[in-house]
């Protein structure tokens, strides 16, 4: 083989490492975008989840103690977890107590985790009894209420395991052995995992499972005979 056919094959090794670098720097740049982008999702679904149980607590819906019990957590979980944009809205007396809240708890990863998980648990010990879901269901607002309550924590659950699935990609990319010899993960930190508790209330109810209940409740089966079967 001639120095020149040694020189080709030399410049097509490098341009190919260099392209497969480029490649892997380029995904895993679209995994860590990927990774945050999710976790803004989880944080939004949080805010809303602990946006809908400080009203169901001050609705009156409650017993007192419940009402303050739940009243506490979410308020633990918008101060840990609500920023100076998600506060905009809010007075600013509030706001300004929110972003206090906040600051002093941002220095520790876990927090988020710890607060979401006890109002997860409060809310299951305030909504525990299958007949006082009922009554709550029985008034239009409580409905309403838990209605939006469902929702929001449903979506919390989606948003939290999608989240995950994207750290662990993104993990398994950066431990590629490659990877990790070029350095191609750069200065950008590992991601993490959102560990919580998010198991739902089982008197609560899955969204949605009352209107199916109702349609299915209103469609004649075989065999059964409906207004017109009867002469």
């Amino acid at each position: 083989m001639s120095w020149s056919e040694v020189t080709v094959v030399v410049v097509l090794v490098v341009a190919l490492g260099l392209w497969w670098a480029w490649v892997a720097a380029s995904r895993l740049d679209r995994l860590h975008r990927k990774v945050a982008a999710s976790r803004a999702v989880v944080e939004a679904q949080l805010l809303r989840r602990a946006t809908v149980a400080a009203g169901l607590a001050t609705s009156g819906q409650l017993d007192p103690v419940s009402s303050v019990l739940v009243a506490e957590a979410a308020w633990a979980s918008l101060s840990t977890g609500t920023s100076t944009n998600d506060a905009g809205a809010l007075p600013p007396g509030m706001r300004d107590l929110l972003s206090e809240e906040a600051a002093s708890s941002s220095g520790d990863p876990d927090a988020r985790g710890r607060v979401e998980s006890e109002l997860s648990a409060t809310l299951r010990e305030a909504l525990g009894d299958p007949d006082d879901v009922a009554a709550l269901r029985a008034d239009p607002d409580g409905d309403e209420l838990l209605g939006s309550l469902g929702s929001a924590w449903y979506r919390v659950q989606l948003a939290r395991r999608f989240h995950n699935e994207a750290v662990a990609q993104t993990l398994r990319a950066r431990r590629g052995p490659l990877v990790r010899l070029f350095r191609l993960a750069g200065h950008a930190p590992a991601p993490r995992t959102l560990e919580l508790d998010d198991e739902w209330p089982a008197a609560l109810g899955r969204p949605g499972a009352r209107a199916s209940e109702g349609r299915v409740g209103g469609v004649t089966g075989p065999g059964v005979e409906g207004p017109s079967a009867a002469v």
